[in-house]
């Protein structure tokens, strides 16, 4: 896949999503929202028809790095209805900030749960992204375990710009109610957001690795280490090469910026 710069059209607002505690933290906004609070409000965005097409964003601590250097990436990421925070560093930080967040929402969790529920439902799903072989073994998976989910398309994520007309109008055919975008940060949410209303779908979901984890090619950290905050650690010594910068650089830049934003909040209270 080509990486080619996305511009963001400035007259996309974010829609909070109904019953939802929108906090402001390092530049950008965060619903606090528990999983299934998530879960239900996507599920009742799928049964809307007419509405604008919605968009839901995991916040990771390397995201938030990124988003500081790229105004273009920060405006797509706080256009989106839904903002939650998949990483338990944000949710912390927030608390030693006195802006608590509920809860974590872990873009894979949601993604398998909107999966199930879907399959109860009837809802209809766009895969796009991965390798060609993963992209299979998601559909033979999700056909077996959820019987009742519609797969409306799928598309391996090696095209180029070139191509964006041709997927976007596949995709648009197919009208999902949840497009799933399973690519790498800063496409996934630079590309979801620029074309959102192009694509058809009534939710947008950039999943990044979930197509990899669900269809088993990359082993998930052990609950308990999901539980402490350090699922981040488990990647990198899975894939150490690929994620190295990702963790060690971004993260020490995360707790850099959440020392002065302690540091300001006190100063302020003198």
């Amino acid at each position: 896949m080509e990486s080619t710069p996305i511009a963001i059209s400035s007259e996309a607002l974010p829609v909070t999503a109904p019953g939802s505690k929108r906090i402001h933290f390092m530049g950008c906004d965060i619903d606090s929202m528990t999983r299934e609070d998530t879960l239900q409000q996507v599920l009742a965005w799928c049964q809307e028809e007419g509405a604008p097409p919605r968009t839901l964003i995991t916040l990771n601590a390397a995201l938030l790095m990124m988003m500081k250097s790229n105004p273009e990436l920060a405006q797509a990421c706080n256009a989106g209805d839904i903002i939650v925070a998949d990483g338990m560093p944000i949710v912390w930080s927030t608390r030693l900030l006195g802006t608590p967040l509920v809860d974590r929402v872990a873009g894979v969790d949601l993604m398998q749960k909107l999966l199930e529920e879907g399959s109860q439902q009837g809802i209809s799903v766009y895969f796009l992204g991965a390798k060609q072989e993963v992209i299979d073994t998601l559909l033979a998976i999700c056909k077996e375990r959820y019987p009742g989910l519609k797969i409306a398309g799928a598309r391996n994520g090696y095209f180029g710009e070139s191509d964006y007309d041709a997927v976007i109008a596949e995709i648009a055919a197919s009208k999902p109610d949840i497009l799933f975008i399973g690519m790498p940060t800063p496409f996934k949410e630079l590309w979801g957001e620029k074309h959102r209303e192009a694509l058809g779908a009534k939710v947008i979901f950039g999943v990044g690795g979930s197509f990899d984890v669900i269809g088993g090619y990359v082993q998930r950290a052990p609950l308990w280490m999901q539980n402490i905050g350090m699922e981040w650690f488990w990647r990198l010594l899975m894939e150490p090469r690929k994620m190295w910068k990702r963790y060690l650089v971004t993260n020490s830049q995360f707790l850099l910026t959440l020392a002065g934003e302690l540091i300001s909040k006190r100063l302020l209270r003198r």
